[in-house]
C-alpha cells in the first residue's frame, strides 16, 4: 500500500500528506476566517467616508470651493444623485438596490473569507457601499432617492467622495487578486 495513511479530521489534500499539488489544483492555506479585518476595514472606511461628508455638509456646502492644490485639486461640494460621474441621475432607486445588494453579497461571501487580501479589498468595497447608500437612504430629497454628497475635485476629472475612492481601490485589489489566482476562501489556483 503505497498511499500514506490519513489521520482523522486533516484534510484529504496533497500537501496534507507532503506532496506538491499537480498542476491547476487548488492550494487551500491553513488560517483561520477573516471576518474581523472584513468589518474593521469596513467600519474605517464608512467612518472616515461618514465623517468626511458630515465636515462638508457643515462647513464647506454654499460655500466657495477650498483650492488643496492650485486648481489641480479643490474640495468642491456637490449633490450627486447619479452614479459616477453624474451619469444616472433618473436611476437614484435602482443604484440604491445596486448598493444593498452588493452588501448582502459581501455579507454571504464573509462566511468563507480566508484569505487576508480579500477581506481587505472586501471591506473597502463593503464600507464604501454602505457609505454611499447612507446618503441615497438618509439625504434630500427623500428615503432612496438621496443625494450623494462628493467633494474631491481633481482638475479635469468628476468629483467624488472616499466611498468612492474605497469602492474603486477594493475593486482594483480585486481584479488583482483574481489574476494572481487567489480566491476569497484561500485557495490559490496554480495554472
Amino acid at each position: 500500500m503505497a498511499e500514506a495513511e490519513r489521520i482523522i479530521g486533516t484534510p484529504d489534500t496533497p500537501e496534507a500528506a507532503g506532496a506538491e499539488p499537480e498542476r491547476g489544483e487548488t492550494v487551500r492555506p491553513r488560517g483561520k476566517r477573516r471576518i474581523a479585518v472584513l468589518f474593521a476595514v469596513a467600519a474605517f472606511a464608512y467612518t472616515l467616508d461618514l465623517v468626511s461628508k458630515l465636515l462638508v455638509v457643515a462647513k464647506l456646502e454654499h460655500h466657495a470651493p477650498i483650492e488643496v492644490f492650485g486648481d489641480w485639486l479643490e474640495f468642491h461640494a456637490i449633490r450627486n444623485p447619479g452614479a459616477a460621474f453624474g451619469f444616472g441621475a433618473a436611476f437614484t432607486v435602482i443604484f440604491t438596490m445596486i448598493a444593498a445588494a452588493v452588501i448582502v453579497v459581501i455579507a454571504r461571501l464573509a462566511r468563507k473569507l480566508y484569505s487576508l487580501p480579500w477581506a481587505i479589498a472586501l471591506g473597502l468595497l463593503l464600507g464604501g457601499a454602505l457609505g454611499n447608500l447612507t446618503d441615497r437612504i438618509f439625504r434630500s430629497p427623500g428615503i432612496f432617492q438621496g443625494e450623494v454628497v462628493d467633494f474631491i475635485a481633481p482638475k479635469g476629472f468628476a468629483v467624488f467622495n472616499l466611498a468612492d475612492s474605497a469602492i474603486v481601490c477594493g475593486g482594483i485589489l480585486i481584479v488583482l487578486l483574481s489574476f494572481r489566482g487567489l480566491d476569497p476562501d484561500g485557495t490559490v489556483h496554480k495554472d
